[in-house]
């Protein structure tokens, strides 16, 4: 199957502000709390879902770096370890009041994330501050570390950040870019002649504009 091309231009989502509501496909920095002891296993093994909770399954998130501090409850904050990550929301689902009809089912309605606005009707977020779940773990990057008092702990974590990095560089590295676009590639891009300019083109490339012969 043949396609036809004439030009055309990829809008990107921007970053919105701390409390807009997170559009689908878009990129966010979030925080994530937990205990020191598991701070190096989630860095090394990444995330794993929790099996219930107020979103039901998923791995709990949020904007708010003051609500990740509250985890895990219970503990000090010299216990406390809070992660700065960057997430790929994917589809968003608003989940802004009790006993919401998809409170713990959205993924199996075909979303990524559920999000609990900030100053929702639910009534067990007392702080009003936001609350994110996501489902599959692999949409969360961590970057660094936004809160640990042990320093010798915050070192060592860093340097497995790090670690982790290199080794993801490295195996995007060993993919071939496509010669037209440039991007990674897991298949074989198929090029195309553009039918305005009849110049050489790849349909992942992110702008194309041609002068009608």
């Amino acid at each position: 199957m043949s396609i036809s091309f004439a030009g055309w231009e990829n809008i990107y989502e921007q970053k919105l502000k701390k409390h807009d509501e997170p559009k689908r496909g878009g990129q966010y920095s979030m925080y994530h709390g937990t205990h020191k002891a598991h701070a190096a296993s989630i860095i090394t093994n990444g995330f794993k879902r929790s099996s219930d909770g107020l979103l039901g399954a998923g791995v709990y998130i949020s904007r708010n770096k003051q609500k990740a501090m509250c985890y895990p409850l219970n503990s000090s904050d010299d216990d406390r370890v809070v992660f700065k990550l960057r997430v790929r929301v994917g589809k968003v689902k608003k989940i802004d009041c009790d006993n919401h009809q998809m409170q713990k089912t959205w993924h199996q309605n075909g979303y990524d994330t559920a999000w609990v606005p900030p100053n929702s009707n639910i009534s067990s977020i007392k702080s009003g501050r936001e609350e994110d779940c996501v489902w599959d773990p692999k949409r969360i990057t961590i970057l660094g570390i936004s809160h640990c008092e042990d320093e010798q702990l915050k070192a060592e974590l860093k340097r497995l950040i790090a670690k982790k990095k290199r080794a993801s560089s490295a195996r995007k590295f060993k993919k071939r870019p496509c010669k037209a676009c440039r991007k990674e590639m897991k298949d074989t891009h198929t090029l195309l002649k553009c039918w305005s300019c009849e110049k050489t083109i790849c349909p992942f490339l992110s702008e194309h504009n041609c002068k009608e012969k």
